[in-house]
């Protein structure tokens, strides 16, 4: 004799509304996000459109919104002024970007792993000094730190701005994370086949830790181009300024010429948002892929 299971009464409009709340839920974030994506871009996009304005126009109540008279001598005058040498302010911000990603990348890297995978004396006291340092504000550091430069000469130095930014609490707290994920039989692999910790560091570890690398490496070059705060307290001569210090600066000098403003912000901002632009893929890869595949 067999039995045939009777269904629970109610079950199938359960699942009916389970399906239908995810579905309404769907729709209203992809509606939110439709909302939210042009009230978002229209700060850039007109800071784009007055940039190709006159200054009559962009100081026109009520405000018009594409240019009626299109140029591009607002641009022509910024690359051709004698006092804004773009260029070199464009290397400072390269240079001091490029070098704090290489040394952050590096370091964050090694003492992340050393803090996961090896044991030695005051790890654990170490490790808690790193988780404390993200708690302290800047600004209490930032009068000691400036003492420091001008002991060591490096005010007005682009080299002011990276030393205290080679080592990173919170690029070491990130690989610690990642390289907690990494098997141990990976590196005893390595080690039966006579390979040095350095040669297990530099030809196994690092290769698993691309994504979390690349996303450090992107927050860092946005973080180091957009400094305004310590660069403009240690860089006080004009042609070692970084371009936000400058901006500033051309912002002060150009009072009453918002279309000028606007081009040299466009001509700042660029960079940074073509980075983040290509390589955004990598931040969201970096937060939630594990260190090993």
């Amino acid at each position: 004799m067999t039995t045939q299971a009777i269904p629970q009464a109610g079950s199938a409009p359960r699942k009916g509304y389970r399906r239908g709340g995810k579905l309404a839920g769907r729709s209203l974030a992809y509606l939110i996000l439709t909302i939210g994506l042009p009230l978002t871009l229209l700060p850039f996009l007109m800071m784009i459109l007055t940039s190709f304005k006159t200054n009559t126009e962009a100081l026109r109540v009520p405000p018009t919104f594409w240019p009626q008279h299109f140029t591009v001598e607002n641009y022509l005058k910024i690359l051709n002024n004698p006092k804004l040498p773009l260029l070199r302010f464009y290397a400072n911000s390269t240079f001091v970007a490029a070098f704090n990603v290489t040394t952050t990348l590096f370091t964050s890297a090694l003492v992340g792993y050393l803090l996961a995978k090896f044991e030695f004396p005051l790890k654990r006291i170490l490790f808690g000094w790193y988780l404390l340092s993200m708690m302290i504000p800047f600004q209490i550091t930032m009068i000691p730190s400036y003492l420091i430069l001008a002991k060591l000469g490096l005010i007005n130095s682009l080299w002011g701005l990276v030393i205290f930014s080679a080592v990173d609490a919170f690029g070491i707290f990130m690989m610690r994370q990642f390289c907690e994920t990494l098997p141990g039989e990976l590196l005893d692999a390595g080690r039966i086949d006579g390979a040095s910790e350095w040669q297990i560091f530099f030809r196994i570890v690092l290769p698993q830790l691309k994504p979390a690398l690349a996303t450090l490496g992107i927050l860092v070059f946005m973080n180091n181009w957009n400094a305004y705060l310590w660069p403009m307290i240690v860089l006080q001569k004009i042609e070692v300024r970084t371009l936000p210090v400058i901006l500033t600066w051309f912002n002060s000098t150009y009072t009453g010429q918002p279309a000028l403003i606007m081009a040299a912000t466009v001509l700042i901002v660029t960079p940074i948002l073509l980075v983040f632009v290509n390589f955004q893929r990598w931040i969201v890869q970096g937060f939630t892929f594990s260190g090993f595949k």
